[in-house]
C-alpha cells in the first residue's frame, strides 16, 4: 500500500500534475524543458521531479549527455483500477439495467 501512498502524494500537488501533463503532451523532456514552463527555480523543479520518480510516475533515461524524463502511466492506471473502477461498476450496471428496462417497455 506504500506505493499507492506515494502516487497519491505525488498527484496531490498541482505543480507535479502539471509536470505530468507536460510529459503526456510530449514525452522525453529534459529538466531544462520542464522548468521552462514553470515559474520556479531549477532546484524546485528537481524536487518535484524526484517525488514523481519515487512514485514511479516518471522515469529518467540518459541520452548521450542529456537526461530525459518520460511519463510512466502504469501507477496511475493501477490507482484507477484499484480505487475508481470498483466504485463506478455499480453505477454502470444500474445504467445498463435502466437501458434494458426502458427498451423492454418501449
Amino acid at each position: 500500500m506504500a506505493a499507492d501512498d506515494d502516487v497519491f502524494k505525488a498527484l496531490a500537488d498541482p505543480t507535479r500534475r502539471g509536470l505530468l501533463d507536460q510529459l503526456f503532451a510530449r514525452d522525453g523532456r529534459s529538466l531544462r524543458e520542464l522548468e521552462s514552463e514553470l515559474a520556479m527555480t531549477r532546484f524546485g523543479v528537481m524536487k518535484h521531479v524526484r517525488v514523481l520518480e519515487e512514485a514511479g510516475l516518471v522515469v529518467r533515461r540518459r541520452s548521450g549527455r542529456r537526461t530525459l524524463h518520460f511519463l510512466n502511466p502504469v501507477p496511475i492506471r493501477l490507482i484507477h483500477d484499484r480505487w475508481i473502477d470498483k466504485y463506478t461498476e455499480r453505477q454502470a450496471s444500474a445504467l445498463a439495467n435502466l437501458k434494458h428496462d426502458l427498451e423492454e417497455t418501449g
